[in-house]
């Protein structure tokens, strides 16, 4: 029974973003960036279903069944007040220059901004390398899941084939339309389901005081587990929405700049809806299943569905699972096909003397990319083992430290592209040393201090970037009045 809950879901899913195609106009445009014609709802549901992915989910509920009630502190307080600050400030922004000069991806921004295709191409590169780690998340998640609620009928290798396989159907087939449309659906969904799957396992466990009572006291006190430098520093982590290229390909699907309005004041309370429940499961899960261990803790909201929730009901709460972990893969990998093209594809041929792209070679340079990038994430997620949350974080790491990248485009007229390359490097070389010396190491923080890598790297590439640019050539003219002056 819940396994055909689940696939009737799936093929719900894999329904919407066809039945999305009957509006598709046969343009790149179109394919990528929906035509620019998103509305205030659609995008608040894309926008936050599209962050909210197997981390939010399953990696919140599997550190807090080790560290307890801080880890929402940890990222769920700082991102309802960052992220809603940073579509504020960098995506309405974003969106002026996206409609203004057609971009769709941003890279093709940082390449004429700083007049530097060999900029583009890394930027490109880092890029791609670094939402790699972010799309396991969501294939091993899925995999997980479907393992867990139908203890081991699917296993792993075949639920994350799969969610990969759904997902590469609607993303090719209907590019970002119906990618927004099914994000709206999956957010929904996880929501509503998440708020139900809480409330049913809660009464099952006697009620709310009864649970907690049973809880280890050492969970429920912050000061335990979280050092308060450690908070502090988390709060670089949400800035990673900044450089997130799914966020960008987003940003530019609104309709105009005032659909950003109503994304960003209810950002904050749809956190609250799908983090608090997530965190408090996950301690709660520390009584009915103390002895979890690696990734087995991944995967404790799911046997907490199963135990306290079975039969039916345990078939749609999972499928609010795989709507959380589908509502992000979808965007992640469209918008890989989407930089592909623009950034690699179009580049190369106006190299080889063909300035244009049919309208159709776009699409499908697209949609070949996407396919390339899920396959290859599959095979890597059969031998990865790490810990989601940890795994997310490493991602969010990376994207954060390139943060002051984009500010500079929008904000510093003096910036130069050698004063960005050589902040991409700087992010490159730290994080591959703390990431190479310390991945392994659990909580961990520079020197024992509780202060974590990312704001180490910021610090390092918004310094090296103000004094590379300080001592190099500023751009030109043209280039300065192009971007700054309406």
């Amino acid at each position: 029974m819940i396994l055909t809950v689940i696939i009737i879901y799936l093929a719900l899913v894999l329904s919407i973003g066809i039945l999305s195609h009957k509006f598709f106009q046969k343009t790149g445009e179109d394919y990528f960036v929906a035509s620019r014609n998103i509305n205030w709802f659609v995008l608040l549901m894309t926008l936050f279903g599209t962050n909210m992915t197997a981390f939010s989910i399953l990696g919140a509920s599997g550190e807090a069944y080790h560290r307890g009630i801080g880890v929402f502190a940890l990222m769920a307080s700082s991102s309802a007040i960052i992220v809603p600050c940073v579509f504020f400030f960098i995506g309405t922004r974003l969106w002026r220059l996206g409609k203004r000069f057609g971009y769709m991806t941003q890279v093709q921004y940082f390449r004429d901004r700083w007049e530097s295709s060999r900029l583009g191409l890394l930027l490109f590169t880092v890029l791609v390398l670094l939402l790699i780690p972010y799309l396991l998340i969501g294939v091993m998640g899925g995999g997980g899941t479907l393992a867990t609620i139908t203890e081991d009928t699917i296993p792993q290798w075949l639920g994350g084939l799969l969610v990969c396989a759904v997902v590469l159907c609607y993303v090719t087939y209907s590019g970002m339309r119906g990618t927004a449309w099914v994000n709206t659906f999956q957010t929904l969904v996880f929501m509503t389901l998440g708020g139900i799957a809480f409330a049913v396992i809660i009464n099952r466990m006697g009620g709310f005081s009864e649970a907690l009572s049973k809880v280890d006291t050492n969970l429920l006190m912050q000061a335990n587990h979280i050092k308060p430098l450690e908070l502090l520093t988390y709060t670089c982590i949400p800035l990673s929405v900044g450089m997130f290229p799914h966020i960008f390909s987003h940003c530019l699907t609104a309709k105009d700049v005032s659909t950003f309005r109503y994304p960003i004041i209810f950002y904050p309370i749809c956190i609250a809806i799908v983090w608090i429940p997530s965190v408090l499961l996950g301690i709660l899960g520390n009584v009915g299943f103390p002895s979890l261990e690696g990734p087995q803790v991944n995967n404790v909201l799911i046997q907490m569905i199963r135990e306290y929730a079975p039969g039916i009901l345990s078939g749609f709460l999972a499928a609010g699972v795989f709507a959380a972990i589908m509502s992000s893969l979808d965007s992640q990998s469209l918008s890989l096909g989407s930089m592909f093209t623009h950034d690699i594809i179009r580049p190369y041929l106006r190299k080889r003397g063909r300035e244009q792209m049919s309208e159709n070679q776009q699409v499908w340079f697209g949609r070949l990319f996407v396919i390339c990038i899920l396959c290859i994430t599959y095979i890597i997620s059969l031998i990865a083992t790490p810990s989601i949350f940890k795994l997310a974080i490493w991602s969010f790491t990376g994207f954060s430290g390139l943060f002051p990248i984009v500010v500079a485009a929008l904000f510093w007229k003096r910036s130069t592209k050698y004063g960005v390359l050589a902040s991409i490097i700087s992010v490159i070389l730290l994080w591959l040393y703390f990431f190479l010396n310390n991945w392994k190491t659990p909580g961990y923080t520079v020197g024992g201090t509780g202060i974590m890598p990312v704001a180490v790297i910021i610090l390092v590439s918004s310094l090296t970037l103000i004094f590379v640019s300080l001592l190099t050539k500023p751009p030109s003219t043209e280039t300065v009045e192009r971007f700054f002056i309406n």
